[in-house]
C-alpha cells in the first residue's frame, strides 16, 4: 500500500521546490544585499570592513540554500532541469559568476592595505550580490512569459530564443524589483548587526527607498500581467498518477486574467500577494526601529509574498514554452518516478530539519553587533 500516491508527490515537491527557493531567498538574500550595496553605504575602510563582516561568518551556509534547491530540481524535477539550464545557459553563468566573485572578494580585500586595492575589491564584492540577483529575477520574468523552447516526439528539447530577447521589458521589470527588494532586505539586516551610528541611519534610509521602489514595480508588474493577459491554461483532462510526458496535454491561452486566473478562482490565494505587499510596506515605515528583528522577519514575509505571488499565479506550470505551449512544463509532467519522489522525501524529513536546526545555532552563535573594536580583537578572524 503506497502511503502518497503519485499526483500528492508531485504536489509535495513542487511546494518543497517553493521552499528552497523561499529559503535560499529569505537568507542568501540578504547577505547578497549586503554585498551590493556595500560601497555605497561604507563611507570609510572600516565601514566598509564593518559591513562586509556583518555577513562574513554566515555567508557560506546560506549559499547552501541555491545549491540544496538546484540539487533538488534536478533529482525531482529532470526535464524542468534540463531544459531551463540548457535553454538558459549564458543566464544562469552570469548569475554564478557573482558567486564566484564573492569568496574572492571576501579573500582578498583586505590582503593588503593599499585604499586603490580595497576599492577594486569592494567594487568587485558589490558586483557579486548584484549579479545573481539580477539575473535570478531576469529569469522569473522570462518564466513568467514563457521560455521560447519546444519537445520533439522523443522529448528532446530544443531552445529557440537568444541571449538579448532575455532583456525584454517585461523581465527586466521582474530583474530590478528582485534587486531593490534583496538589497532593501539586506539594509533591514544591517540595522541588526551595526551599532547606532551614521551607517546604520545610512542603511535605513537606503533600505527605505528601495522599499517603496519595489512597491511600485511590484504593482507595475500585477497590473502588465492583467492587461497583457500572459498566462497558459491546461484544457484537457489529465488522468491520475500519469507518468511524465509533457506532450500528453492541450493547452490554451488563459484568456482575460491571464496567470491571475488563479487569484479570481481562489481569493483565498490573495493572502500571498497581500502578505508581500504589506510585508514591504511594514519594512518601508519601520526599517531602522527598536525592534529590527521583527522588521527583519517581516521584510522576510515580504520576500515569501512577492515569489509566492509568481508560483501561485503559474501553478500548475512551472516552465511555460512560448514556442508550443503543449511543450510547457508542468507540476504534473515534469517530475521523476514515483519511487525517486517518495525516497527524497524520505531525505528531506531526516536532513531538512537537521539543517534547520543547525543554521539557527550558528546564528545564535555569531549574534552580536559589529563595530570597530570588533575588527581589531585578536580573538576574531576579520576580513
Amino acid at each position: 500500500m503506497e502511503i502518497f500516491s503519485y499526483d500528492v508527490l508531485r504536489i509535495i515537491w513542487w511546494v518543497l521546490l517553493g521552499v528552497l527557493f523561499i529559503g535560499f531567498a529569505i537568507l542568501d538574500g540578504f547577505d547578497l544585499g549586503v554585498a551590493a550595496v556595500q560601497p555605497f553605504i561604507g563611507k570609510t575602510d572600516n565601514e566598509r570592513r564593518i559591513i562586509m563582516n556583518t555577513v562574513g561568518p554566515i555567508w557560506e551556509g546560506n549559499q547552501s540554500w541555491v545549491i540544496l534547491a538546484v540539487g533538488a530540481t534536478l533529482a525531482a524535477w529532470p526535464n524542468l532541469y534540463a531544459t531551463a539550464f540548457s535553454g538558459l545557459y549564458f543566464i544562469v553563468f552570469l548569475a554564478l559568476l557573482g558567486f564566484i566573485l564573492r569568496p574572492v572578494s571576501f579573500k582578498y580585500r583586505s590582503k593588503k592595505p593599499d585604499a586603490k586595492w580595497r576599492r577594486n575589491w569592494d567594487f568587485f564584492f558589490s558586483v557579486s550580490g548584484i549579479l545573481p540577483i539580477f539575473f535570478f529575477g531576469l529569469i522569473v520574468g522570462n518564466v513568467t512569459q514563457g521560455i521560447p523552447f519546444y519537445f520533439d516526439e522523443n522529448l528532446k528539447s530544443y531552445y529557440t530564443g537568444s541571449f538579448i530577447g532575455m532583456f525584454n521589458p517585461f523581465a527586466l521589470l521582474c530583474a530590478f524589483l528582485a534587486l531593490f527588494l534583496f538589497v532593501a532586505h539586506g539594509c533591514n539586516y544591517l540595522t541588526i548587526k551595526v551599532a547606532d551610528s551614521p551607517l546604520r541611519k545610512r542603511a535605513t534610509s537606503y533600505g527605505r527607498v528601495l522599499y517603496l521602489i519595489a512597491i511600485a514595480l511590484f504593482c507595475i508588474a500585477g497590473l502588465w500581467v492583467y492587461f497583457s493577459k500572459m498566462g497558459y491554461m491546461i484544457t484537457s483532462v489529465i488522468p491520475d498518477n500519469q507518468p511524465s510526458n509533457p506532450l500528453t496535454k492541450t493547452v490554451e491561452l488563459a484568456g482575460q486574467y491571464g496567470w491571475l486566473t488563479n487569484y479570481i478562482k481562489y481569493p483565498a490565494m490573495m493572502i500571498v500577494p497581500i502578505v508581500g505587499f504589506l510585508g514591504m510596506i511594514i519594512g518601508a515605515f519601520f526599517i531602522g526601529s527598536k525592534r529590527p528583528t521583527i522588521t527583519f522577519i517581516v521584510s522576510s514575509l515580504a520576500l515569501l509574498g512577492v515569489i509566492g505571488t509568481f508560483g501561485l499565479g503559474l501553478f500548475p506550470f512551472v516552465l511555460p514554452s512560448s514556442t508550443d505551449m503543449v511543450s510547457s512544463l508542468t507540476v504534473w509532467d515534469a517530475t521523476s518516478s514515483h519511487m525517486t519522489l517518495f525516497l527524497m522525501l524520505i531525505v528531506v524529513i531526516i536532513f531538512l530539519p537537521i539543517i534547520l536546526f543547525y543554521t539557527s545555532w550558528v546564528y545564535y552563535v555569531v549574534r552580536g553587533i559589529i563595530t570597530e573594536k570588533t575588527l581589531d580583537d585578536p580573538d576574531n578572524i576579520a576580513y
